[in-house]
């Protein structure tokens, strides 16, 4: 479960018009399970979702949101550091879903790492 495409998340200013333009384009039905954040399993392997608008750098988030699957989060975050990369969220935990940190690469593509519970 190493370093496949887990999670995938359109930020949004209008949650809800953005939700209905997956709806329509795709034909994607949305659950709520937390105020302000729609997921869909009907988008592929991956868990898609509609978000509002946060920012992880000095600028709002804007663009696709994608997270990948680790096995060891402290490791993945060494491994950035290594690499040349930074971390703009520290690890973090989701109740019921586990460990996530979003961090960037060299270039400063912002990428999430979540280490899932078992």
């Amino acid at each position: 479960m190493h370093g496949h495409l887990a999670h995938f998340a359109f930020n949004a200013d209008d949650v809800s018009a953005s939700r209905s333009f997956y709806e329509q384009l795709f034909g994607w039905t949305f659950e709520n399970p937390y105020p302000g954040f729609f997921r869909t399993s009907s988008a592929g392997p991956a868990i898609g979702a509609v978000q509002g608008r946060r920012g992880l750098l000095d600028e709002r988030t804007n663009g696709p949101e994608v997270t990948f699957a680790v096995d060891d989060l402290a490791a993945a975050l060494s491994a950035v550091a290594a690499g040349g990369g930074a971390v703009l969220m520290p690890a973090t935990a989701i109740d019921g879903v586990g460990e996530l940190a979003f961090v960037t690469d060299p270039g400063g593509n912002v990428l999430g790492l979540m280490c899932f519970d078992d």
